[in-house]
Formats: structure tokens, C-alpha cells, sequence
């Protein structure tokens, strides 16, 4: 079986980021491939993105016509890593929020599940650059998360994450419908009612000082639903079936 690895980083008006972590990626200790997924950034990520892989073999660039969101985008980048027979398959943010230093990590926790999870929240609080009120919202959503569905992480809404080949074949991509912060809870609630096993990491999330959050109203609110409906998808059950 195939034991490769690539990271998908979806990118929106990320070209002062892309280059520095690219470079990161490129001289980790482990190898891994990376697949820049751009919904046609008008500030060019897309083209610069192109210009890099030119260069690198291990870099690939994925293209979307439209700013349709990030649940879209990583489930464009899923389905392009599966046909390419990675193993394991990382989320990741394009800004420096997740530290590329993890990956090692995750890759080590996964020989014994099928997602693996950093957490800002394990073991104590690792969160830089975040006002107050964010850290409130971010840590009473995962306490909503998990006393609605039951699903017992410390962080679900997390998006730093490794998924087994195997875990993201469990699911069907097409039928995801959550696309903010809520799809992380989706994929994680699905994976976990099977039976998968989950492993959780400790990491340090720095929020960004390049560019702007890409938080809003209609994502939060789309995540109060959604964990309704996966409880009732669930049928009302908070742990998986024998």
C-alpha cells in the first residue's frame, strides 16, 4: 500500500504566505507533497501557485472558478489526493495558523488511527494572537458540539487534521453539505460514528498577522444548525454502535 503523504492548503488572497510555506513543507524531516487548492484569488495566489510548481515536482496546483468555500475546496482536494493514491492526507491552513513543525507528529498518531486531530485545547489553552471573545466563542462551541452529538474531542471544530486514505473513503464527498468551521465538525461526527478511531495532538495556533480571517455571521450560524442535524442524522444516538 501507497504510504504517501500530501498537504492540502486552500488558498483566497494568500500570496504573501504561499512562497515562505511552500519552503516550510519542502524541508520538513518527512516528505510530503502539497496541493494548493485557489479559488481564483484575485491577487494572484493562483498564477504565483503555478509559477512555484513549476519549479517543484512535489507541488501541485488545483483551480477553482469561484470563492465557494472551504468545506468545497478541501472536498475538491480530497477527491484529487484519493485518485492520486496519498495515504495520508492533511487539512491545513495557507496562512501560518498551523505550524508545519506538527506534521511529524501527526504523521507518528496516525499509524494507530484514522484522523488525526490538532488540538488547541489539550492538555491547556495554546492559542496566540486571538481577542478574547474569539477564544470564548471557539471553546463554548466545542463544549455545544459535544453535549449535542456527544462526539468526545477537545477541539472538534479544529482544522488542522491527517486523515487515513481509508477514513475519507468512508465518507461520501458529495454528500457533505456543512462548508464553513462546521464542516470540520461534520467530518469528524461521520468518521467517528463509524467506529473510526480518532487521536487528537497538541498544537499551538497563532492566528494570522498577514491578511484577514475569513470568519462571518453566516459560518457561525450554519455551525449552530449543523450539529442538530447531525445528532438527528446520528439517530439521536451521542456514541457509535457496537
Amino acid at each position: 500500500m501507497s504510504q504517501k503523504t500530501i498537504i492540502i492548503v486552500p488558498t483566497y488572497n494568500e500570496r504573501d504566505n504561499l512562497p515562505p510555506l511552500v519552503q516550510r513543507l519542502m524541508t520538513l524531516p518527512v516528505e510530503v507533497d502539497v496541493l494548493v487548492v485557489d479559488d481564483n484569488s484575485p491577487d494572484g495566489t493562483g498564477k504565483l501557485a503555478d509559477e512555484l510548481a513549476a519549479k517543484n515536482p512535489r507541488l501541485h496546483v488545483l483551480h477553482r472558478k469561484d470563492k465557494d468555500g472551504l468545506g468545497r475546496a478541501y472536498c475538491a482536494g480530497f477527491a484529487w489526493a484519493l485518485k492520486s493514491d496519498y495515504e495520508f492526507i492533511f487539512e491545513m491552513d495557507g496562512d501560518f495558523s498551523h505550524n508545519p513543525d506538527d506534521i511529524p507528529a501527526f504523521l507518528k498518531a496516525a499509524e494507530s488511527a484514522d484522523l488525526v486531530i490538532g488540538s488547541r485545547y489539550r492538555n491547556g489553552i495554546r492559542v496566540i494572537n486571538w481577542p478574547l471573545k474569539r477564544l470564548i466563542l471557539s471553546m463554548g462551541a466545542g463544549m455545544y458540539v459535544r453535549w449535542i452529538t456527544g462526539l468526545p474531542l477537545s477541539d472538534p471544530t479544529g482544522g488542522y487534521k491527517c486523515f487515513r486514505r481509508r477514513a475519507l473513503q468512508s465518507i461520501h464527498l458529495d454528500a457533505i453539505r456543512s462548508n464553513g468551521y462546521s464542516f470540520q465538525v461534520e467530518l469528524s461526527h461521520k468518521i467517528w460514528m463509524q467506529g473510526m478511531r480518532i487521536a487528537e495532538v497538541p498544537i499551538i495556533f497563532t492566528d494570522r498577522f498577514q491578511g484577514s480571517s475569513k470568519m462571518s455571521r453566516k459560518i457561525v450560524w450554519e455551525a449552530f444548525w449543523m450539529v442538530w442535524r447531525l445528532w438527528f442524522q446520528a439517530g439521536l444516538r451521542r456514541r457509535p454502535k457496537k
